[in-house]
């Protein structure tokens, strides 16, 4: 598939996405691993693509959070290649980046849009920091980029994640992240985020639920799957083989 035109792939269109109508429910956006899974899911009618770095991870061979940047950037512009609708890139925490190389990276793999987490090495980062961090990065992205801010507070051990949460939200809302994904978080929370911070809010929906429909009746407004899709798609393979293996 060939690549279409720039305001098909570009941050405006992805922004246009966000902004969703009573009723519409989320904004579900699969995990691609590999140019032939974007594919398929923009084939499928998604209107943007979200790459996890979990499945793009694994389909390199490598643990999460092992990828090396260029590899990673390298992976994420093969997606964007493959298809016709924006994408959004999950970078982890930038690499070790500095805020205009992550935008240059990002430019020239394509990508409109990415992730950045607030924690490193199983911790949460302190969230002054982190907004400062996210501050030059939109500043450095002049517009041109679609900011999602993940928070860890669920997954690393807040003592009152959701009102950790809701105080790097506040923070990362103010530095110009334009969506906040509080990874983990479930649908109660996800709602009261959502009021409390008035951007769209990004859920994670795990296998066995909750179901992106859910989520978006909990007020997300956007729902991504992580590594999950990809873990899908290899356990498929995982029986394949054993059918193969064993003369199936």
């Amino acid at each position: 598939m060939s690549a279409g035109p720039d305001a098909d792939k570009g941050v405006a269109r992805l922004r246009s996405l966000h902004r969703r109508r009573p009723g519409e429910g989320a904004l579900v956006l699969p995990g691609p691993w590999d140019a032939a899974s974007a594919q398929i899911f923009a084939d499928a009618g998604f209107e943007a693509l979200a790459t996890p770095s979990h499945g793009v991870s694994a389909s390199l061979g490598n643990a999460d959070g092992e990828t090396p940047a260029d590899e990673m950037f390298a992976a994420v512009a093969r997606i964007v290649r493959a298809v016709e609708v924006p994408v959004t890139a999950d970078i982890e925490r930038g690499y070790g980046l500095p805020p205009k190389q992550i935008v240059e990276r990002l430019r020239e793999c394509g990508a409109v849009g990415c992730n950045l987490e607030d924690s490193q090495e199983g911790a949460l980062v302190d969230p002054r920091l982190q907004a400062d961090f996210l501050a030059e990065v939109v500043a450095a992205a002049g517009g041109e980029i679609f900011l999602n801010a993940r928070v860890d507070s669920y997954v690393h051990s807040a003592a009152d994640p959701l009102a950790d949460a809701l105080v790097r939200g506040r923070l990362y809302v103010e530095a110009g992240a334009e969506c906040v994904y509080p990874i983990g978080a479930p649908p109660g929370d996800i709602g009261v985020l959502a009021r409390e911070l008035k951007v769209p809010v990004n859920a994670l929906s795990p296998a066995g639920g909750p179901t992106p429909g859910e989520l978006g009746a909990a007020g997300a407004a956007r729902v991504t799957f992580g590594g999950g899709l990809a873990q899908r798609a290899m356990a498929a393979v995982k029986e394949m083989a054993e059918e193969l293996r064993h003369g199936g």
